[in-house]
């Protein structure tokens, strides 16, 4: 990401300062800003790591806000989100250097976090083991349990990792080629952005998409039928 040194062309705005706090206030505070401001205020949320900056950009996504950030220094990031229709906002130092920027999604994208679950199943995926006891037997399990999902006819809607759950999907995984066979087959494959911080494996996501504890949340609220292997 490049330094950002200003925010440009914007009327008003409401700033958020998230640095230290926990997912998901980032993204639920920033969604409470975005819900409380006026037409043609952009909300400004200052946090401190690149999982919130990627939480914060799928916000904006869903609102059907526009979105830019960059960094401030001191390992801190500025993301700036705007209505559709005001004006845009530049927090790269100069045009073409944004590391983050998303145009707005049609009208009717879902709200954020978006469930896409439509009252379906959803797996969690807590361990990168099944049950308990012996750990080369548990590892054993869920690596069967997820090759079994990807042969049933009813698949869930989502796929939801967390914990240590996030190594399965990333680098080295034995079961990457069986979470991409039901990616392909229309699942969404969900891991949590804070555990793959916790364990210094965010680099290494092989599938899907990083998400936040509100999603994961949302999504089970949502869900008719929630698998825990």
């Amino acid at each position: 990401m490049k330094r950002n040194d200003a925010v440009q062309e914007v009327r008003t705005m409401i700033e958020l300062d998230e640095r230290g706090k926990p997912c998901p206030l980032p993204v639920v505070e920033a969604k409470r800003a975005m819900e409380a401001a006026p037409a043609g205020e952009a909300v400004s949320v200052i946090v401190d790591n690149e999982i919130a900056v990627q939480n914060l950009k799928k916000l904006a996504g869903q609102k059907g806000w526009g979105f830019s950030a960059g960094q401030t220094g001191n390992g801190c990031y500025q993301a700036c989100l705007s209505r559709k229709g005001s004006a845009a906002i530049h927090t790269g130092a100069e045009d073409g250097q944004r590391d983050h920027e998303t145009a707005p999604e049609p009208e009717g994208s879902s709200d954020i976090p978006a469930c896409g679950c439509s009252g379906g199943a959803v797996a969690v995926i807590s361990s990168d083991c099944m049950g308990s006891g012996d750990e080369r037997l548990g590892k054993l399990l869920m690596k069967g349990f997820l090759f079994a999902l990807t042969s049933q006819e009813r698949k869930p809607s989502a796929v939801l990792f967390y914990n240590r759950g996030a190594f399965l999907t990333c680098s080295g995984s034995d079961s990457l080629e069986d979470i991409r066979k039901l990616e392909k087959s229309g699942v969404e494959i969900l891991t949590c952005g804070t555990c793959l911080d916790f364990y210094g494996i965010k680099d290494q996501l092989a599938v899907g998409q990083v998400t936040n504890m509100y999603e994961i949340t949302e999504k089970q609220m949502n869900a008719a039928l929630i698998v825990r292997p």
